[in-house]
């Protein structure tokens, strides 16, 4: 059943408003008429993605995309809607992760900038990005990596209010070209949290040294030092704890996009393995007569409709956030760890049908299978992520609380919140909807069924042998735990988008069946785990379950993944 994949050929956008559709149509048309060979020889060549910001510029994409309506100067076109923005981020990672990190680091480098009360910078960041401009992050150092409480970028007070800064930053991008670069520092007078500064620098001062491209690649990941950089208090963005505050927020916004970007990597990719293999003969017959080979599409296929479903489904709750709901401080870092971890199991699952093709320059999947694995690995790490999940994990699974219901949130509004979130901490006090209603309204699919006990049993897993206070400070050992409540959260809000959506039954169950063996894996890894007590063990294997086997469904579902034969080809 084409339809539930992006398809650039087809897709219109006809839910969003109309300067909405022009832009997305507008960035298709882009990267299709640039054609393939040119994309792929772009890629190559590791070619500065200069064409696309000639044509951001133009179209004023990132001004209208990325601009807050409060500095819109009264366009109504221009406006922070997550929306219209996951929508982007998947046509980027459908045509090349290079583009999708240019918007990605932009997002980065606007965050402390539209969180701080400094007027002057806001009003430059929304001209800039009229101007076509693009933004820098600058956070992460080599020897500290994103170690927000280390810095060795350092500000010197000058006498006058203002400072110099003086220090090396690692792993920026665009820092090459950044009209902002939001930079985090300390001052040299002062010690602890109340030494945090960040501020914003221009990549074209001539105290700021760009060294290096740390990467071989389109995109410019660079190095760049610092040296007595003055900076004006129409500079600095935050100070002190709100400085430390603005970072960590910041990555909470610049991380919910990744998992769109990983989404339309998947999808290209899936478009040219399926067109592939199925006019592929081998021994006599098509590649896709082979039952290993059906049983990978369409794995492959569930967990990618999964991805989506579960993203989009987050979109609403991100919209819909506030100081009195943050259930998306659970949500925001599934979308970066499960769903982008779910993108490389998708590419995996996809290179070991098209094997050597996969490798091939002339392939958009030889460009898709290099990048997919740095998706999980930006914006902090999986382990990391999965260790900020925990922390809802018994309120989430043990003590529910009434919400007004969320429905589908892709109307054209300014998403304010992203900006005002306020002060760290309180992740053990979030409370959450019950979410067993989800799993009990949908009973009556066998596999939403079985995996329901393996939910429940997590549930008694935390009453009955939750992990000791030595174990709970072996991150090897809580990362399974980890990873087993993700898959509960995941399987709530797949429901719940399913029900939206009017998913088709026989997909729906084909994601409950990776769902069920991806559990009873988790548990197996737990039960092997040196410290794991003989309760836990006891616990781990009793909640190992095998998938209801439904041959006539698998079947089915093949077919949808076979219609996708030949569905869309990028122009040459």
């Amino acid at each position: 059943m084409p339809g539930l994949l992006l398809n650039p050929s087809t897709a219109d956008y006809a839910h969003f408003d109309a300067e909405t559709r022009r832009l997305l149509r507008a960035t298709v048309e882009f990267f299709e008429s640039y054609g393939k060979e040119r994309l792929l020889r772009a890629d190559l060549e590791a070619e500065w993605v200069a064409d696309f910001l000639e044509f951001e510029k133009r179209e004023k994409l990132f001004a209208t995309f990325l601009t807050p309506a409060a500095y819109a100067a009264g366009d109504p076109n221009r406006r922070w809607d997550a929306a219209r923005n996951a929508a982007l981020s998947e046509i980027f990672g459908f045509y090349g992760l290079s583009y999708w990190y240019a918007e990605q680091v932009t997002i980065l480098g606007l965050g402390p900038i539209w969180m701080s009360d400094n007027e002057i910078a806001k009003q430059k960041a929304a001209q800039q990005l009229v101007d076509g401009e693009v933004m820098a992050f600058g956070l992460s150092e080599r020897a500290h990596g994103a170690d927000v409480y280390s810095t060795d970028m350092v500000l010197t007070p000058t006498g006058d209010g203002g400072f110099t800064a003086s220090g090396t930053k690692y792993y920026i991008g665009n820092g090459n070209v950044a009209g902002m670069v939001s930079v985090f520092g300390r001052r040299a007078d002062v010690e602890g949290p109340d030494a945090y500064v960040f501020f914003a620098a221009d990549s074209r001062h001539p105290a700021y040294r760009l060294i290096d491209n740390v990467v071989h690649g389109q995109m410019f990941v660079s190095t760049f030092e610092l040296v007595d950089y003055p900076v004006t208090a129409d500079d600095v963005l935050h100070t002190g704890p709100d400085a430390f505050a603005a970072a960590l927020n910041t990555v909470n916004v610049g991380k919910f996009n990744l998992c769109h970007g990983s989404i339309g990597m998947c999808e290209h990719a899936f478009y040219e393995a399926i067109t592939h293999s199925n006019n592929r003969i081998l021994y006599g017959d098509p590649v896709t007569d082979f039952s290993h080979v059906r049983g990978n599409f369409v794995d492959a296929y569930a967990r990618m409709v999964a991805m989506k479903l579960f993203s989009d489904r987050s979109v609403d709750y991100f919209r819909s956030a506030s100081r009195e709901d943050r259930r998306y401080l659970l949500f925001n870092p599934m979308t970066k760890s499960k769903v982008t971890s779910e993108g490389e199991k998708v590419m995996t699952l996809l290179l070991d049908v098209v094997a050597a093709k996969g490798y091939e320059k002339t392939t958009y999947f030889h460009q898709a299978n290099r990048f997919i694995g740095w998706l999980p690995r930006l914006e902090g790490t999986v382990h990391v992520n999965v260790a900020q999940i925990l922390k809802f994990m018994p309120n989430y699974l043990l003590n529910p609380a009434d919400y007004p219901e969320i429905g589908t949130r892709l109307e054209a509004g300014d998403d304010a919140f992203f900006f005002a979130q306020g002060s760290l901490g309180g992740a053990s006090k979030v409370r959450f909807a019950d979410w067993t209603s989800a799993y009990e309204a949908h009973a009556d699919v066998p596999n939403v069924a079985v995996f329901y006990e393996q939910a429940q049993a997590l549930r008694t897993f935390l009453q009955t042998a939750a992990p000791s206070p030595e174990q709970a400070k072996d991150l090897d050992f809580v990362l399974d735990v980890g990873h087993l409540f993700s898959l509960v959260v995941y399987g709530q809000l797949i429901l719940e988008q399913a029900d939206l959506t009017g998913l088709d039954r026989d997909v729906l169950a084909r994601i409950f069946d990776v769902l069920i063996r991806d559990f009873s894996g988790y548990a197996v890894g737990l039960y092997g785990k040196a410290s794991a007590t003989e309760a836990q063990q006891q616990w781990a294997l009793g909640a190992v379950r095998r998938p209801v086997a439904d041959a006539e469904a698998f079947d089915r579902v093949w077919q949808q993944v076979a219609a996708y034969d030949g569905a869309y080809e990028m122009r040459p």
